[in-house]
């Protein structure tokens, strides 16, 4: 089910939300088993044999993290036992298992056919939505577990924590100690007329970014990007605009995603943790990484940066941790070769980052470096081309077709047609003074304006207790929501989010 669409703001988030605050008065059992129906029935309603691959999923990871803590007993600090390190790799492998399956059997099978000249037929795999999010999510605990760190004896409280339905599909990649505390309180299931107002400004902001803005600027990415993909070549203008429209979509997109599961998890008195951060405002590359999808870049530092030996083993494999880590980070976004090259080229993007980084400390310039400003224009431009370049690789179906655009944006291949004409655009019939001006307002958007976690922040302090105030901004909210799915409503078909696909 989508956040955009008509059946979940007008049918399915009133149901929950009435029966969760109706049943939170008498029972938090009752209400937490209420919220865990409802996020399996958000799930299920795309396709629900898939709702029992996240049952056996939620089950499985119980199972395996209830006997962790039976073999660590009740010692303080927990006895990391054989048996305990047994269920700790037994409960990695199911999540890897069902991971690869689903998400990597096809390009494995093609792979080895392409290697090998064979001709094994995979009956075509489809890849369930949010398998990627909750099954890193679940990793996580059950290390956790072994760790001594936590267990949930509950198991309606940990389905509930894995499949909450705000964050089931796109993330954020959620850690135990943020989410299964909150659902001991009591104040989480009384209504919140605070919470419930600021959840609705955000919710807005996101459905405005997602259905205006992202899909917006979708046809000017796709009008390059899908002829590219069938062979055709853009001119090098055509090539910067699919790029950068792609670009801005993808920010706004996924940004918008962020946005309305925060807002709707306030709405349910739930806190989690932001996942986006104004990341086109990044000075370099590492700066990026603490911004764009912050859970993810968590979770990789320190499930498997670390794990790895980190920066704890000298510069060389500091470097070598960074570039895996990285790439298995790209493999994680999508089976493909292009996801595999995103990775690559953020992991030595990081290298030389911190190599430079380094250097600048070595010679005592870091400080002067860091207090100019042409310095930081030229650190941003050179951080935003970067990023750019790398998102073709995202985009694009395959190497070939990422190759061919990027050669086009530096003007590295023939022209693809006559000076001042662009054919790809023109048959999807988008001028290019629109295209241009849509790139340049999202830009400047992204990069000038406050982001909504502060704007959201704000709303909260004003909104507990500023009545009068909470009732403008949340009846306000309300129409302009309305009105947004409406018009949603009214469209040939609905997108839906990028990461879904992942």
């Amino acid at each position: 089910m989508l956040f955009t669409t008509a059946t979940f703001a007008f049918l399915f988030l009133p149901i929950a939300l009435i029966g969760y605050y109706l049943l939170g008065a008498r029972s938090q059992g009752l209400t937490a088993l209420w919220l865990f129906l409802a996020s399996l029935f958000f799930y299920g309603y795309w396709l629900p044999e898939f709702t029992l691959l996240l049952l056996l999923s939620i089950g499985g990871n119980f199972a395996c993290g209830w006997a962790i803590a039976r073999a660590a007993g009740k010692a303080k600090p927990p006895q990391k036992t054989v048996a305990g390190k047994a269920w700790l790799v037994a409960g990695i492998v199911f999540n890897l298992g069902l991971l690869g399956y689903f998400k990597y059997a096809n390009f494995f099978v093609d792979n080895l056919n392409a290697v090998f000249g064979t001709g094994w037929d995979l009956a075509k795999v489809i890849l369930p939505i949010g398998i990627s999010f909750y099954s890193f999510t679940q990793i996580a605990y059950l290390v956790d577990v072994w760790r001594g760190l936590v267990h949930e004896h509950q198991p309606i409280r940990y389905g509930l924590f894995v499949s909450f339905f705000p964050q089931l599909v796109a993330g954020p990649v959620l850690h135990h100690s943020q989410m299964m505390p909150q659902f001991a309180q009591a104040s989480v299931y009384r209504f919140d007329a605070g919470n419930f107002c600021g959840g609705l400004v955000i919710f807005g902001i996101g459905l405005f970014k997602k259905i205006v803005l992202a899909d917006g600027i979708a046809p000017y990415a796709d009008a390059v990007f899908v002829p590219a993909d069938g062979g055709a070549l853009p001119t090098t203008t055509e090539a910067w605009v699919g790029a950068l429209a792609y670009t801005a979509q993808l920010y706004f997109d996924f940004s918008a995603y962020s946005d309305m599961a925060i807002g709707l998890s306030w709405m349910f008195n739930i806190r989690i943790p932001y996942n986006f951060n104004s990341p086109y405002k990044a000075l370099s590359i590492t700066d990026f990484w603490r911004r764009w999808h912050m859970t993810l870049s968590t979770f990789l530092r320190d499930y498997l940066y670390v794990p790895l030996g980190g920066n704890r083993r000298g510069k060389v494999r500091r470097y070598v941790n960074l570039g895996l880590t990285m790439v298995l980070g790209g493999l994680w976004h999508g089976a493909g070769w292009t996801f595999v090259l995103w990775g690559a080229l953020h992991g030595g993007y990081l290298m030389v980052n911190h190599a430079f980084r380094a250097s600048t400390q070595r010679l005592g310039i870091a400080e002067r470096l860091g207090g100019s400003r042409t310095f930081a224009l030229a650190s941003w431009t050179l951080t935003f081309l970067c990023v750019v370049i790398a998102w073709v690789f995202f985009r694009a179906e395959t190497l070939d077709d990422a190759v061919r655009i990027v050669s086009a944006m530096f003007g590295l291949r023939p022209a693809a047609a006559p000076m001042g004409t662009h054919p790809l655009l023109w048959n999807a019939g988008l001028p290019l003074d629109f295209a241009i001006g849509w790139i340049a307002g999202l830009t400047a958007m992204a990069v000038l304006l406050p982001n909504s976690n502060a704007i959201g922040e704000r709303a909260l302090a004003l909104f507990r207790d500023g009545i009068r105030l909470r009732q403008l901004a949340g009846g306000a909210a309300l129409a302009v929501c309305a009105m947004l799915v409406v018009l949603n409503s009214t469209r040939d078909a609905v997108s839906a989010f990028i990461y879904f696909n992942f």
